[in-house]
């Protein structure tokens, strides 16, 4: 068998099974519900109705336990069920009550079981299940899966249902791709954005205020601020309009843009006391605002393409339990633009797009990698419009010469997307930027412009988002750095010490102001602590990117002596000299001035 991704999800369903198996052998009160392969394992859910609560020691046994069955060499067979109704008596006799819920959904999709057989064909074990599945327990190798740890699942993701056991877990083809994914999600744990956000003082959520509402502090907020900036200069270096745009909007806004019939579920709504036959909705998206804005005046071809964008917040529903940190909030704020433009102008304008998110991640040292989704079950618009739509996406990433996976069904009710997953530090892969294309709206909101015939046509509109939100970003971004943000974007840039507080507090006083006249931001540590101390607490602790220790030789010479966050002593320099050589590092966005002190 082939060793790539596809196939690594058929090895972990495989794994699925055969913790399934294990779990029901040491804990037979153990009722099956779902257990697929995800992106980066696989889990599977129990209902224990003995009201055993799985442990650690649990894992560890059920992992044995596992690690003796594969040894069997068991095999994975296929069946179809002639009898569906009779299978689901069975089930419901077992008290796979969940199993049986499931087949009578799928009683008329053809439904399969996968069995378990050992070598005299005796079925070991059986799953509702459309597979595949790996041949037979030879290709799951004993020290290449690990059982990671136990969660609590709603049953079908519904809060009204029963609250069922989940273990996750992760299977390899071989213990070494384990080790590296185990490595992985130790480092992973250590830049968690929610622990570092506490520790470094970054972002906070209040039950006061709600669940996925975000509190910036002030040290966030400057690294947020640094990047509005970048955004708001490079949209106008690159041809776009900015914005601004209402909260709220009446219920008939979202009835024209069809959101009313496709995300009604994740919409606030207001009623206002006064106004008895209208309501309200605190906007889920910016889009219906823009096409009001660009409806606002008479276009022309020669007035397109006409590039409009606006830093919005916006506000969607999610359940409480999908909430997490600043990476799945109810409330964010979103990079968002809408480009208004000709069919002839269709495939620049997506370059051009992926020219900006391309140049936009260079800055932050991530690469990405693409997929083109496609029309899912729910949507609007004419399916031609929607094949000119995944057509005009695959032109520009054709005509670049650039590789994408496609995502079936996965686009948007309005229309295909290009999604950019950005890889961080450490291997892992987040969705940022997305271009969507939409036929759609501008028929909904029927706008127009003037073509060169004479004639009024329907302009394309491209969605797009660089950052995707605010929000998830700079949580990606927390994790990206391990919460030691570059000089250009860290709260703050460098923190001055004197040796003693006594004798050298005035002279650095005059430096730190000096670097904050010329726009450093710096903080002056005369805390009664000891020096080494506080070099130590800004380096590692708080992260600051640089430390400028001030004694009698430096006031001598009008020098600082400067160590480096992960660098160390880096040597003594002017005054003048330092401060110029951090503005330049802070205007280039560069990573580091200087190198380790010999």
């Amino acid at each position: 068998m082939e060793k790539n991704q596809e196939t690594l999800r058929t090895l972990r369903h495989s794994t699925s099974h055969i913790m399934a198996q294990a779990v029901q052998k040491l804990f037979p009160s153990a009722k099956l519900a779902i257990g697929p392969a995800t992106d980066d394992g696989f889990y599977y859910d129990f209902d224990l109705t003995d009201g055993h609560a799985f442990t650690n020691d649990d894992l560890e046994k059920i992992e044995a336990e596992m690690k003796a069955i594969v040894k069997q060499n068991l095999t994975f067979e296929k069946i179809y069920l002639d009898d569906v109704d009779a299978k689901i008596k069975e089930f419901k006799d077992e008290g796979e009550i969940y199993k049986a819920e499931l087949l009578e959904e799928h009683k008329n999709d053809k439904p399969t079981l996968y069995l378990t057989k050992d070598k005299d064909g005796n079925i070991l074990f059986n799953d509702l299940c459309a597979g595949p599945h790996v041949p037979n327990t030879s290709y799951i190798k004993a020290n290449a899966f690990k059982l990671l740890k136990v969660a609590g699942a709603y049953w079908r993701g519904n809060e009204k249902n029963k609250m069922l056991q989940r273990i996750y877990a992760t299977a390899y083809w071989s213990k070494e791709d384990l080790a590296d994914y185990l490595h992985m999600m130790e480092e992973a744990e250590k830049r968690d954005h929610r622990k570092l956000g506490a520790k470094l003082d970054l972002f906070s959520v209040r039950e006061e205020v709600g669940a996925g509402f975000v509190l910036w502090h002030p040290n966030l907020a400057v690294v947020r601020e640094e990047i509005e900036n970048y955004w708001r200069t490079e949209h106008r270096k690159r041809g776009y309009v900015i914005v601004n745009t209402p909260q709220i909007a009446k219920s008939k806004l979202w009835e024209i843009s069809g959101h009313m019939d496709h995300y009604k579920e994740n919409m606030f709504f207001i009623q206002k006391d006064d106004e008895k036959d209208d309501q309200y909705v605190v906007k889920p998206m910016n889009c219906p605002f823009h096409i009001l804005i660009y409806q606002a005046n008479r276009h022309s071809y020669r007035s397109l393409p006409l590039r409009m964008a606006e830093l919005g917040t916006v506000y969607r529903k999610e359940k409480s339990g999908a909430l997490g940190g600043l990476t799945r909030v109810q409330g964010f704020t979103q990079d968002d633009a809408h480009i208004f433009c000709t069919p002839e102008q269709l495939v620049d304008e997506i370059n051009l797009i992926i020219d900006f998110v391309s140049d936009t991640m260079k800055i932050f040292e991530m690469s990405f990698e693409v997929e083109l989704s496609t029309r899912p079950e729910s949507y609007v618009g004419t399916i031609e419009n929607w094949d000119l739509a995944e057509k005009g996406l695959k032109e520009a990433m054709d005509k670049r010469g650039m590789k994408y996976d496609i995502n079936e069904g996965d686009g948007a009710f309005y229309g295909p997307k290009i999604d950019f997953k950005v890889k961080d530090a450490i291997g892992r892969t987040w969705q940022c930027a997305t271009i969507q294309l939409d036929f759609n709206l501008p028929e909904r909101f029927d706008i127009k412009y003037q073509d060169k015939d004479g004639q009024l046509k329907t302009p394309v509109m491209l969605h797009r988002v660089i950052f995707g939100s605010m929000e998830r970003f700079h949580g990606i971004l927390i994790e990206h750095y391990a919460g030691a943000f570059p000089t250009w974007l860290a709260p703050t840039q460098v923190a001055i010490v004197p040796i003693s507080n006594d004798k050298h507090t005035d002279y650095a006083e005059k430096i730190y102001k000096k670097m904050r006249d010329a726009g450093i931001r710096a903080s002056l540590d005369d805390r009664s602590e000891s020096m080494n101390y506080k070099i130590r607490e800004s380096l590692q602790d708080k992260k600051i990117p640089y430390v400028c220790v001030v004694g009698d030789k430096e006031i001598e010479t009008n020098t600082v002596a400067v160590r480096a966050r992960g660098i160390g002593q880096v040597g003594t320099f002017s005054v003048d000299e330092f401060i110029s050589t951090i503005e330049n590092e802070i205007k280039t966005r560069a990573n580091k001035s200087f190198a380790k002190k010999d």
